[in-house]
């Protein structure tokens, strides 16, 4: 209890996976089943293993700064709701592209 684990927004976590206490996860990442997360995790990360180490960004920098921006996970639900249909059908760079507010 007093080292909890932290975990961003939008966060995939594997089947099995072991997250160490007071490891931070960042906003994004995704951790393979099975692994075992001993160190923080940056934003956007891919980690996997035994122990966990980082294998790649799931987006290009571009595209993190503006998925952080949209922050959709703050939307409304009816918010949600009129952009299930964009969720479903674009990658993340059209999504970016369409709902930045710098764009």
């Amino acid at each position: 209890r007093s080292h909890p684990v932290k975990m961003g927004h939008d966060v995939w976590v594997g089947h099995g996976a072991v997250v160490l206490p007071g490891v931070v996860i960042g906003t994004g990442a995704a951790i393979g089943a099975g692994s075992v997360v001993t160190k923080d995790v940056p934003p956007f990360t891919v980690a996997a293993g035994v122990p966990a180490k980082p294998i790649r960004e799931r987006f290009p920098r571009e595209i993190q700064d503006a998925l952080l921006r949209i922050a959709w996970w703050d939307w409304s639900h009816q918010q949600l709701q009129d952009a299930l249909n964009d969720f479903r059908r674009l990658d993340a760079a059209g999504f970016a592209e369409k709902y930045d507010p710098e764009t």
